[in-house]
This record gives C-alpha cells, sequence and structure tokens, in this order.
C-alpha cells in the first residue's frame, strides 16, 4: 500500500495560495509556512514532510534550500519554469494564476511540465492526477520565454486595448470580452487559422494607418515589430 504523503506548502503567494486551496478540494492534508511565522515553528514541519513544495520566488528557491532543507531526506519540489536547481526538482504548473481561487475543474485541467531528471509524476506529486510531461534543461529557457510570450506579453496588449477603450472613447470594458472570448476559442478549436486582419490580407493601406494613429504611443513598435514577426514567418515558411 503506497504511503500516504505529509506535504509541507512554503510560501504565501498567489500560487502557494492556489495549491493550498487544490489540496483541500482534494482532501489532501498539508502543513504550511511562510515568513510571516517564525523560523522555531520551520523544523518541525521539515521534520514531519515526505513532499516539500517551494513555492516562493525563483531567487529564494535555492538559498532557502541550502540554509533550512539540507539535512531533510523529503522530495524538494519548485514551481519555476525556468529554475534549473540542484536542490528541488521543477515542477511547472502551465497556468496563469489570479488572486480568485479556482474550481477542483480548473485545477485539475492543469498541465505540469517537469524536469527531466525528476521522479515520476505519481511519486513527485502523489494525490495529484493532472497531465503531465518531461523536458530536458536545455529546453527549459525557451520554454518559459514562450510562456512568457504568449502569457504575460499578451495580457500586456489586452491591458492596453481595455484601458485605451475607457480612457480614449469612453467604452466600458465589458466591449472587449465577446471579442477576447471568441479569439481564445478560435485559438483553441482552429489555432492555426485564428489570425485575421490586416497582416493576414496584406492591407497595407490599414497597416499604414493603424501605425500613423499610433505615433508617439509606446504600443507602435510593438506593432511594428509583430511586422516584422510576420514577415520573417511567412519567408520561414
Amino acid at each position: 500500500m503506497r504511503q500516504v504523503p505529509r506535504y509541507l506548502i512554503i510560501g504565501n503567494g498567489r500560487v502557494a495560495r492556489h495549491f493550498r486551496h487544490y489540496f483541500t478540494l482534494l482532501d489532501i492534508p498539508y502543513l504550511a509556512w511562510h515568513r510571516q511565522h517564525s523560523l522555531t515553528e520551520l523544523k518541525p514541519l521539515i521534520a514531519q514532510a515526505s513532499h516539500i513544495l517551494l513555492l516562493i520566488s525563483d531567487l529564494a528557491i535555492d538559498d532557502f534550500a541550502t540554509q533550512y532543507l539540507s539535512q531533510s531526506l523529503s522530495l524538494k519540489i519548485h514551481f519555476s519554469g525556468s529554475l534549473i536547481s540542484k536542490y528541488a526538482y521543477g515542477a511547472h504548473p502551465l497556468m496563469s494564476f489570479n488572486s480568485s481561487l479556482y474550481s477542483l475543474e480548473q485545477y485539475e485541467a492543469i498541465p505540469f511540465v517537469i524536469d527531466q531528471n525528476a521522479p515520476d509524476f505519481s511519486e513527485l506529486l502523489p494525490g495529484l492526477a493532472n497531465a503531465n510531461a518531461k523536458i530536458s534543461f536545455a529546453q527549459k529557457a525557451k520554454y518559459h520565454a514562450l510562456c512568457v510570450l504568449s502569457g504575460n506579453f499578451s495580457c500586456m496588449l489586452w491591458q492596453k486595448f481595455i484601458h485605451s477603450l475607457e480612457a480614449d472613447f469612453k467604452l466600458p470594458q465589458s466591449f472587449s470580452y465577446a471579442y477576447m472570448r471568441q479569439l481564445t476559442q478560435n485559438l483553441i478549436e482552429q489555432p492555426d487559422m485564428a489570425l485575421s486582419g490586416p497582416l493576414v490580407r496584406n492591407d497595407q493601406a490599414t497597416i499604414a494607418r493603424n501605425l500613423e494613429a499610433l505615433e508617439g504611443d509606446p504600443f507602435q513598435a510593438v506593432y511594428k515589430s509583430f511586422i516584422n514577426c510576420y514577415q520573417e514567418l511567412k519567408v520561414a515558411t
């Protein structure tokens, strides 16, 4: 019979709060510690843990592991998408986490991308049945760069659109929602056919008017960079 894991979750940021909630929804018991607690509380928690989740900033993970966990025989796991650590295995949840907690169905749909040298997922994060796959250390930097491009940078574009609707045109944020949802659905259903607009049509007159309208706006450079990227992609394919 497989031993029941004894999780210790280190941290109190968004990801730590989400995974405490996920474990609660799954009835997986866990211990928790973060820097608002005293260090005297930490040592007995470490002694009880079979799995320690280091859900803290990337820069703090190795320092924390070497300072406090060097004598622990537990499995140490971090959730960073970019860090390669000698002290903890990487298991990156491919998801964006906001300030609101999610449903069990949402958590169970999160895929994990784990380090090439990590144990099998059932040993690394026992009790979770999420989809998972391993990538090599050599692939990790590019994988994370693509996560940032697709998630973080696209978020900046949508923030620009939403804020400009309000500031420039006195339109409510809600005007963007149907457009945003349909674009997302198109990407899910037909990713290779989802792109539309003047780039696809090679509508140079519209592109020129767009760039003129963005004169003095930092996003004009972003628009130009996408034109260049699209042209390079066309040549490559």
